[in-house]
């Protein structure tokens, strides 16, 4: 039977409330957490290998390891809900169904830590979310649940606000955009104190872990890929939406059970497993969905906004709309990016307009060039849909681009 940790049943209400919420042992892992420590906490979360859910997958107790063990006279915790990956909804639904279990993920990750403050951040354009959120906080705060203050702060709508330290910039009043790192938020996040920063959905399986306990979570999944992950699922498919499967499963497992199949009888080439992931191959369909199985074909689950590439898809035009959205996203502050940004967008636009090859060598070298070369991930983000369509879809760029000019 497929486990349901974070969406268990649709609420009566939607955002669940706390009574319901309680109802099935919401908010008893943090009662038991305050009673046996912080220590204990942070030993639940190392056994159950939980690793954060947006997308870049670092060992969450690692994470709380360092601003555990800094010294300072503050400390904060922060619930990163600033999703704005195309494709991906699930921030936004857990968010808005099941508001409190992330904030019970959140006061246990302040716990864990020693945070005196936490904050949940959001986008501007979140209005769903935000107004589940603020009727949560108000129901834990009045029935005093929460260990020390939470307040909400709204983001603005770019990309780039969803990195971690881009949104520490945003809650001091700062543009948007990502630090140079180290050093690392556990070290000196807000206002310069250590500060934790987890994704909503890494915080609602804490919740899960502190009531069940960290070996129950490690059960589910794989060797190195633990627990469920949520993906979201495009128009393409008969269900479209969220859905929760443990790792270990398989694209196709997700496409035609959750997803209930293609619609119209529709052929599968491909699978993007997020807008920042590389392109696999439809043959691959039958492969666990694990962190240790994915990348040794190049690509990773990343935040689980599934695309989907289908027979009669233009997909040099696909590549191109993804390498636009980067360089429109990108913040500027890192002429490395803004570099590789608008020189894949340059290529491909080359590429429709037939004017030869030239760039299935050019685009793995840029990409191999400014690689680790930013302040945040986003050249990396970039440069996976991108070098590996190239590679996957040859044929279908080959054709798109043209015969090689004649010499004279």
């Amino acid at each position: 039977m497929t486990p349901h940790l974070l969406l268990p049943e649709r609420p009566t209400t939607d955002p669940e409330p706390l009574a319901e919420y309680r109802a099935r042992g919401g908010y008893t892992g943090l009662r038991e957490a305050q009673q046996q420590g912080a220590a204990w906490l942070r030993a639940e979360v190392t056994q159950s290998q939980l690793r954060g859910r947006g997308g870049a997958s670092f060992p969450t107790a690692r994470k709380w390891e360092l601003a555990a063990a800094a010294t300072a006279e503050r400390k904060f915790v922060v619930g990163n809900g600033g999703e704005h990956e195309p494709g991906s909804d699930k921030d936004r639904l857990l968010v808005q169904r099941h508001p409190h279990a992330v904030l019970e993920g959140l006061a246990l990750a302040g716990l864990a830590t020693g945070a005196s403050q936490g904050y949940l951040y959001l986008i501007e354009d979140m209005h769903g979310p935000r107004a589940a959120a603020e009727q949560a906080l108000h129901e834990a705060q009045a029935a005093g649940l929460l260990p020390f203050p939470i307040a909400i702060h709204l983001g603005p709508t770019t990309y780039v606000a969803g990195e971690e330290t881009a949104a520490l910039n945003s809650i001091e009043g700062k543009p948007a955009k990502p630090r140079k790192k180290p050093p690392f938020p556990g070290e000196a996040g807000l206002f310069g104190m250590p500060t934790t920063v987890n994704n909503v959905e890494t915080l609602a399986h804490v919740a899960w872990i502190a009531r069940h306990g960290g070996a129950a979570f490690a059960a589910i999944g794989t060797a190195e890929s633990k627990g469920t992950l949520l993906f979201t699922l495009p128009d393409s498919v008969q269900r479209p939406g969220v859905h929760e499967l443990p790792f270990g499963a398989t694209y196709r497992q997700l496409i035609d059970g959750c997803g209930g199949g293609l619609r119209g009888g529709r052929t599968l080439r491909a699978i993007l497993p997020a807008m920042s992931s590389a392109f696999l191959d439809a043959a691959h369909l039958d492969v666990p969905i694990a962190y240790e199985t994915l990348r040794p074909l190049g690509t990773s689950p990343g935040c689980g906004g599934v695309k989907l590439v289908l027979d009669d898809t233009d997909v040099v035009a696909m590549t191109l709309q993804i390498a636009e959205f980067f360089m429109r996203e990108q913040c500027g502050q890192c002429p490395p990016c803004r570099m590789e940004t608008n020189q894949f967008v340059h290529m491909l636009k080359a590429v429709q307009q037939k004017k030869g090859p030239g760039y299935e060598d050019k685009i793995p070298k840029l990409a191999e060039f400014s690689r680790k070369k930013g302040f945040c991930s986003l050249i990396e983000m970039a440069a996976a849909p991108v070098t590996s369509a190239v590679k996957l879809f040859a044929a279908d760029f080959a054709a798109a681009a043209g015969p090689a000019p004649m010499e004279s």
